[in-house]
């Protein structure tokens, strides 16, 4: 048997290809959308991918089972509690799926959603009846559980679910110590609250580290994965949905997206009411970029916050460096948001032509930052970080405002000041600041280096 896992850190996404080399059949876990990765690594082992199998309707982003199915005519499996569009065969818990030397037993573990499933992987060549491994999808990660609460808009409750993990993962420790342990998430997934870097471990080990694996009521159990949860980022409902759906595949979205536009034609979608979406580094942004476009680089979390602020159901023009236009729109398509009409032919520099289309943007230094604060007239510094960030320091007068709701949250920010945007690193700071050119606000700039810059620099000390 042959059993690798295929992750995928833009997401912190883990899917898995497992192969029985007698037979030369695959089956894939929980793919991401753009499948040619699974193709490629089962065409090398001479194996034909029959089996698609899905822990649950994901919602941070869009899998590849319908794309798997167009390219292979693979049958589709999901647990046993979920209704979907498309035909699939249910995974009950006790079932198995075996094909040559691979066996797959299947636990149904609601929790983190109803149709949710554990897959327990048996190689007979080695063991008949010992486990090697158990993909846990989202029930169980290295240093966390599932979050419960993502059902609620759909009208179940937080704490009805964490009952239902809680008695799921019994099952998990039931299982022999030395079982490997792969998750479908690694950390910076907004899918548990503390979720290790790690992307392996074993049932013993998660008995003795895990703060969810020890020993503890089911009331007590509730309480603890049901507070402190992070903010559902606002496109998981979207993505879920999706999931459940028979949708277009990403080789029909891509022909779209892929189309150039020439400069007319980019600036009449985007009055027409496109989000227009630049993929290029802060910098290069900062130097000059069309007014009204939002800054989301394909360097950070790109997928992720585009998830998070834009609107899946408006169309999408992108601009980008050249030869990046793929990667745009296919990190988009994972996350389901197929609107992408096309993309500015010649980027940034077919709007040079048009006078007064571009803007550019000042990006602070550490130095320059220290200086127009001293000053009669200081800046707002505006932290677009997370609370945990925000009051492990933060910069003197600074106004908090986190990212995700910075577009609800401008009738809290002074349009009479000049305003500097802060995070982390310098990334999210330029989607924060781009954000508020777009509602309107006139003088915006933001800290290049972040507030990783500020405290490791002269300037920055003791201004905290």
């Amino acid at each position: 048997m042959h059993l690798e896992q295929i992750y995928l850190g833009c997401l912190s996404q883990a899917s898995y290809l497992i192969v029985d080399e007698e037979t030369k059949t695959a089956a894939v876990v929980d793919p991401r959308r753009d499948v040619e990765i699974y193709l490629d690594a089962a065409r090398k082992l001479g194996a034909t991918i029959r089996h698609v199998l899905l822990t649950h309707f994901h919602a941070d982003f869009l899998a590849g089972h319908l794309e798997l199915r167009a390219r292979t005519g693979a049958t589709i499996h999901l647990g046993a509690r979920g209704q979907a569009e498309y035909p699939v065969e249910p995974m009950r818990d006790g079932g198995e799926l075996v094909f040559g030397d691979v066996r797959l037993t299947f636990l149904e573990t609601p929790g983190h959603t109803p149709e949710s499933v554990c897959i327990v992987v048996f190689d007979r060549a080695k063991d008949a009846h010992k486990p090697v491994a158990v993909l846990t999808g989202d029930t169980l990660f290295i240093g966390d559980v599932g979050r419960p609460d993502l059902m609620v808009a759909a009208g179940m409750k937080a704490e009805d679910l964490a009952g239902m993990l809680h008695d799921s993962l019994q099952k998990l420790l039931a299982l022999p110590d030395e079982t490997l342990v792969y998750p479908g998430h690694g950390a910076g997934s907004a899918c548990g609250k503390n979720i290790s870097s790690d992307t392996s471990s074993t049932i013993g080990k998660q008995k003795r580290l895990n703060y969810a694996l020890q020993p503890m009521s089911r009331p007590e159990f509730v309480r603890l994965v049901t507070c402190d949860q992070p903010s559902v980022p606002a496109y998981f409902s979207h993505d879920a949905r999706l999931n459940r759906s028979e949708h277009e595949t990403l080789e029909g979205m891509l022909q779209r997206a892929r189309t150039p536009l020439a400069l007319e034609q980019a600036l009449r979608s985007a009055r027409e009411g496109a989000q227009l979406v630049d993929t290029r580094h802060a910098d290069d942004f900062a130097l000059e970029h069309v007014k009204g476009s939002v800054n989301i680089g394909l360097w950070g979390r790109y997928a992720s916050w585009a998830g998070t602020l834009l609107d899946p159901a408006q169309p999408i023009v992108l601009v980008t460096d050249p030869g990046k236009e793929k990667e745009s729109a296919v990190r988009l398509g994972r996350i389901g948001f197929d609107r992408v009409v096309g993309v500015l032919a010649g980027g940034i520099a077919a709007a040079r032509a048009e006078p007064g289309l571009l803007a550019g943007n000042r990006r602070f230094t550490p130095d320059s930052l220290a200086r127009a604060l001293a000053t009669s007239a200081p800046p707002q510094v505006v932290d677009v970080r997370t609370d945990a960030e925000w009051e492990a320091g933060h910069i003197d007068g600074a106004l908090h405002v986190e990212l995700n709701g910075i577009e609800r949250e401008t009738a809290r920010i002074p349009r009479e000041r000049e305003l500097v945007v802060v995070c982390k690193g310098g990334y999210r700071s330029s989607i924060g600041a781009s954000l508020l050119r777009r509602a309107g606000f006139e003088r915006v700039s933001d800290l290049a280096g972040g507030m990783d810059a500020w405290n490791t620099s002269p300037a920055g000390a003791g201004r905290n």
